[in-house]
C-alpha cells in the first residue's frame, strides 16, 4: 500500500512540475538584460493577480458606467497604485446617465408558483417600494407599424415579452453529438422559423423598413428593449421581458431559400473602429457553425459544424426605459413563461425591483502614471477598459484586462522605477457604450498622441496572451520584432504552450476591431492589441450573468502581467521613436477626421 501510495505521490508530483505556468522550467524566464529577469522573477513567483481580482471581483464588483460601483472601483485601484508608490488620479471627460441597483425578485405566481431566474436590465426604473402583480402577454408580430399603434391599448396594464423563446435551450453541441438526423434537421427549422419571425423586417431593397422594424413595430430592440420600450412604456405597459441566451451554431436550412435570417435582438458590441460580436456568438442563432453547415451538409459531413454557445448564460445589456420596469429572465425560465402566455393559461407575474435612476453623473477615467527619466515627454501606455456590464462582476470583460495592466505597474514600479519614458496605464470608462473613456483621452490629451511610442491594449477574456498585432503605421513591425526578439523562452520558444506571436507582416495593414485600442490606432499612433486564449470568452463570460471571479485563469493572468510590464519596459526602452509613416492599405480611413468624437453626456443606442 505505502509503494502505491509513493507512485501516485511521485506522479502528481510529475505532473505539477510539467505543467508550463505552475512549475516553470529553470530557463523559462532566462535573459541577459537583467531587468526582463527581475521582471519574471517579480511577475511570476511574487504575483499579486490572484488577491486583486478577488477583491475588485468579488468585494467591489461590477462597474457599470455611471453606477455607485465604478466610483468605488475607482477609488479602491488608486488606493492601490498609492500604496505602490504611483501616482494616481481620476480624470473627467463628462456625465452619464446614472443608476444603482438593488434587488430583483422576479416570480410567477399562477397557474403555478415559481422564483424565476432574471434580473433587470441596467438603468431599468424599479417599482418604487411594491410589488406589481399583472398578466403577462407576448408581443404578436404586426404587418407594419400602423398595426402595431392599433394593438397597443391591449397591452396597457399587462407585461410584455419582446424576445422569442428558443425551443431548446441546450447548446448546440448537444444536439450535434446525441440527435437522430430527423430530431436534428426538426430543432434547425424550428430555430430558422423562430429567427425569421422574430427579425427586424427588411424592404424590397434589403434594407431595414421603418415601417416595420422589429416584429413589424416599426421600433427597434437593440442592445435591451431600445425604441421599442419607451414606446411600450408610453402605452401604459406595466413592464418589459426581455432574453438574450447565448445559444448559436445551429444550421439554418431556410438560408438557401433567402427566406433565413438572424433574430431581431442580435448581438454586436457597440463601438467606434468596428463593431465585433466574438466569434459570433452574441448573435442570435450565429457563431461558426452556421457557415461550416451551409458549406458542409449534413449533421455527419465533413465539414458539419460541431455546435456552439453555452449552458445557462444569459446577455444583461441596457434600457432606456424611465417608467416601465424591464427585466431580462434565462432561457429556461423565459420559455416557461412564454409557453404559458402562448397557450393563453394566462401567467401572472409579481415584480418587486429597486434601483434608483440617477440623472447624468460625473464620468472619469481612472489613470496612473509613472514619469519619464529621459523622454518624459514620450510615452508608454498599458490600456484597458475599466467599467463593465453589471450582470456579474465584469470579471472576464475587462477586468483581466484590469488586473493585467495594474499587477504590470506593479512590477514595473518594483523593477523599473526611473523609466527613460513616462509610463501610463488608462483604465477607460463607457468602453460598453462606445469607447468613450479612451476616446475623450484622445482629445483631452494631445500631447500624448504626439509622443506616444507605444500602447498595448487587453480586452478579450482571462486566457494567456499568444499574439500582439497593430495596424496603420509601417515603422511598428521592426521595433515589436526587436522587442520580441529580446522576451524569455517562456513566450518565444516554439515548442512552448505560452508562445507569442504578431498577427501581421512587415507592414501591418487592417482594421484592429471594436475596442479601445482601436481609438488610439485610428489616430495614427502605435497601438498595439493582445490577442488572447479563448477559455470559451465569447460562450460564456462575454457580457453574461456569468462573468465572476470563478472563471479567471490564475496563472495566465500572471503571464499576460508579466509579458505586458516586459513589453512596456521595452518600448520605453528603445533608442528610436516608432514614426507616424503609414502603411499600404484601406484603414484607417481619412485619419483622424473620421476617427469621432465622443459624446460628453448620454448618447442613446437605439
Amino acid at each position: 500500500m505505502k509503494q502505491i501510495r509513493r507512485v501516485l505521490v511521485a506522479g502528481a508530483a510529475a505532473l505539477l512540475v510539467s505543467s508550463p505556468l505552475i512549475a516553470q522550467r529553470p530557463g523559462d524566464g532566462a535573459s541577459s538584460d537583467p531587468n526582463i529577469a527581475r521582471i519574471w522573477r517579480v511577475g511570476m513567483d511574487s504575483s499579486h493577480v490572484k488577491q486583486l481580482s478577488q477583491a475588485l471581483f468579488d468585494s467591489v464588483g461590477p462597474r457599470l458606467t455611471g453606477s455607485p460601483g465604478i466610483l468605488a472601483a475607482s477609488n479602491w485601484a488608486i488606493n492601490q497604485y498609492k500604496s505602490w508608490g504611483i501616482d494616481a488620479k481620476r480624470e473627467n471627460y463628462g456625465t452619464w446617465r446614472g443608476w444603482r441597483r438593488g434587488t430583483s425578485h422576479i416570480d410567477l405566481m399562477s397557474p403555478r408558483v415559481r422564483t424565476l431566474d432574471g434580473t433587470m436590465l441596467a438603468w431599468s426604473p424599479g417599482t418604487n417600494g411594491k410589488a406589481v402583480n399583472a398578466e403577462v402577454i407576448v408581443l404578436p408580430r404586426f404587418n407594419d407599424s400602423t398595426e402595431f399603434v392599433k394593438w397597443l391599448p391591449q397591452a396597457k396594464g399587462k407585461i410584455v415579452m419582446v424576445s422569442p423563446a428558443w425551443p431548446t435551450c441546450r447548446p448546440s453541441e448537444d444536439w450535434f453529438r446525441w440527435s437522430t438526423g430527423e430530431s436534428m434537421a426538426r430543432i434547425d427549422s424550428e430555430i430558422a422559423i423562430m429567427q425569421r419571425d422574430w427579425a427586424a423586417i427588411a424592404g424590397p431593397d434589403g434594407r431595414p423598413d421603418s415601417t416595420k422594424l422589429y416584429r413589424g413595430t416599426g421600433y427597434s430592440l437593440a442592445l435591451g428593449t431600445g425604441t421599442l420600450g419607451t414606446r411600450l412604456e408610453k402605452a401604459g405597459v406595466l413592464a418589459t421581458i426581455s432574453s438574450r441566451p447565448k445559444i448559436s451554431g445551429f444550421p439554418n436550412p431556410l438560408a438557401a431559400a433567402g427566406a433565413g435570417g438572424r433574430g431581431g435582438a442580435g448581438g454586436g458590441r457597440g463601438g467606434r473602429g468596428g463593431g465585433n460580436a466574438p466569434g459570433g456568438a452574441s448573435d442570435r442563432g450565429g457563431g461558426a457553425g452556421t457557415a461550416a453547415a451551409a458549406a458542409g451538409g449534413g449533421r455527419n459531413g465533413a465539414n458539419a459544424p460541431q455546435g456552439s454557445g453555452g449552458w445557462g448564460t444569459t446577455e444583461i445589456f441596457e434600457t432606456y426605459n424611465t417608467l416601465a420596469p424591464a427585466v431580462t429572465l434565462d432561457c429556461e425560465d423565459y420559455g416557461l413563461v412564454f409557453r404559458l402566455a402562448e397557450n393563453r393559461q394566462k401567467p401572472m407575474l409579481r415584480l418587486e425591483l429597486d434601483a434608483s435612476l440617477l440623472g447624468e453623473q460625473p464620468v472619469f477615467n481612472t489613470v496612473a502614471t509613472i514619469k519619464g527619466s529621459e523622454k518624459p515627454n514620450e510615452y508608454v501606455m498599458l490600456s484597458a477598459h475599466f467599467d463593465s456590464w453589471d450582470g456579474s462582476s465584469g470579471a472576464t470583460d475587462n477586468g483581466t484586462g484590469t488586473m493585467m495592466a495594474m499587477e504590470a505597474m506593479r512590477i514595473l514600479k518594483a523593477v523599473y522605477p526611473h523609466p527613460k519614458r513616462t509610463i501610463i496605464v488608462g483604465h477607460w470608462a463607457s468602453e460598453e457604450q462606445g469607447l468613450n473613456g479612451s476616446t475623450a483621452y484622445t482629445e483631452d490629451h494631445p500631447e500624448v498622441m504626439k509622443g506616444l511610442q507605444a500602447l498595448f491594449n487587453q480586452d478579450n477574456g482571462t486566457g494567456r496572451v499568444q499574439s500582439v498585432s497593430s495596424s496603420g503605421l509601417s515603422d511598428i513591425g521592426r521595433h515589436l520584432k526587436s522587442w520580441y526578439g529580446k522576451l524569455p523562452p517562456f513566450y518565444t520558444d516554439s515548442l512552448s504552450p505560452n508562445v507569442v506571436s504578431w498577427s501581421f507582416n512587415d507592414v501591418p495593414t487592417g482594421n484592429p476591431g471594436g475596442t479601445d485600442g482601436a481609438v488610439f490606432a485610428c489616430f495614427g499612433t502605435p497601438s498595439f492589441g493582445m490577442g488572447a486564449v479563448g477559455w470559451n470568452y465569447s460562450s460564456y463570460t462575454w457580457h453574461t450573468n456569468r462573468d465572476t471571479y470563478d472563471k479567471v485563469v490564475i496563472d495566465d493572468l500572471k503571464h499576460n502581467a508579466t509579458l505586458a510590464a516586459m513589453l512596456a519596459y521595452l518600448a520605453s526602452e528603445d533608442p528610436d521613436f516608432i514614426k507616424r509613416d503609414r502603411s499600404p492599405g484601406t484603414w484607417p480611413e481619412g485619419w483622424p477626421a473620421n476617427c469621432g468624437h465622443v459624446p460628453r453626456s448620454t448618447k442613446p443606442r437605439l
